[in-house]
């Protein structure tokens, strides 16, 4: 609850805190720590100070989207809900640190990440233990504000090819980034399959600009999902963008295109954000993609929570 509030603290519309939330932290702990069926294997630590409990560390193995190769096989992941509380022994944060890399070294993670948004000592001890930004997740409350703008519109079944092709562009960007993101050879089909099956989905919406035979770009607005929202947090009131690309976003480095047509996807998916009734929006981005850092950090967006990789 301590570690909750921290992040409360930092934006209380992202970080709602949910009624009952010390019930769905047991619950999702008693699951954790007892349940036969696990859908990804999890790791707690404690730090035990004399019988008092003055620190935990949660990580698990994040499993490999089926549009990557994933060729260092299942990443560790140190999440958010990580904490050590303020008159605990010098160097627990540390000691927890090690303790949850070892562990997910032995369950064969070659590639380790770590999940930060409050608390300067777990900033420092990511930092100076190797680990580097890797995505950065950017978000924006008061959404709708602007309204729904001409010219997007809800994507059909025709439109599919022409996303998946602006997808391909997408991924290969993202892999001139950073090979962590190495594309897996079926990227295309097993993409366009999600994406024929997310037309059906009715907590999304999957918008497109430009006509189907020449897409511009896509953007898919989702719910939030507990991978990025640890249990204590209500997370029913915000909106996911992950799945996002347009032209103009081509050049990681620069908006050498300008930015209206990226600019004008993301304001349609806060408009529908907003019609759903949900008051924030959480944005994924590599932290190496910095053109479309800058477009969204001119549409009011901030940085809310950084993952970072150590290899």
């Amino acid at each position: 609850m301590l570690d909750a509030q921290e992040r409360h603290a930092e934006d209380a519309n992202l970080w709602k805190m949910a009624d009952d939330a010390p019930a769905q932290i047991e619950k999702a702990l008693t699951f954790a720590l007892s349940a036969e069926q696990q859908p990804f294997r999890q790791f707690w630590h404690v730090a035990d100070d004399g019988g008092q409990i003055t620190g935990v560390i949660h990580a698990m193995l994040l499993p490999v989207p089926p549009i990557y190769a994933g060729p260092f096989g299942e990443p560790g992941l140190i999440l958010p809900d990580s904490f050590v509380a303020a008159d605990a022994a010098g160097g627990t944060v540390d000691d927890l640190l090690a303790a949850a890399e070892d562990a997910l070294h032995e369950a064969g993670a070659r590639i380790k990440l770590a999940s930060y948004v409050a608390g300067e000592a777990w900033r420092t001890a990511f930092e100076t233990s190797g680990y580097e930004p890797l995505t950065l997740y950017l978000s924006r409350s008061d959404l709708g504000d602007q309204g729904m703008p001409a010219g997007v519109r809800q994507a059909t079944e025709d439109d599919i090819l022409g996303i998946v092709e602006r997808s391909a562009e997408n991924r290969r960007v993202l892999f001139d980034i950073d090979p962590f993101w190495k594309i897996h050879p079926e990227a295309d089909p097993r993409f366009s399959a999600w994406m024929t099956r997310s037309l059906t989905l009715r907590d999304r919406d999957m918008m497109v600009l430009g006509p189907t035979e020449d897409l511009k770009g896509y953007i898919i607005a989702q719910p939030a999902s507990r991978l990025h929202f640890p249990p204590a947090h209500d997370i029913t009131g915000t909106g996911v963008i992950d799945d996002y690309y347009h032209l103009e976003l081509a050049n990681p480095v620069a908006l050498d295109h300008g930015k209206a047509g990226a600019s004008a996807l993301v304001r349609a998916a806060e408009a529908k954000f907003a019609d759903r009734g949900m008051g924030a929006a959480f944005v994924v981005c590599p932290a190496g993609w910095t053109s479309k850092i800058e477009l969204l950090e001119a549409a009011g967006y901030e940085t809310a929570m950084v993952w970072s990789m150590k290899r």
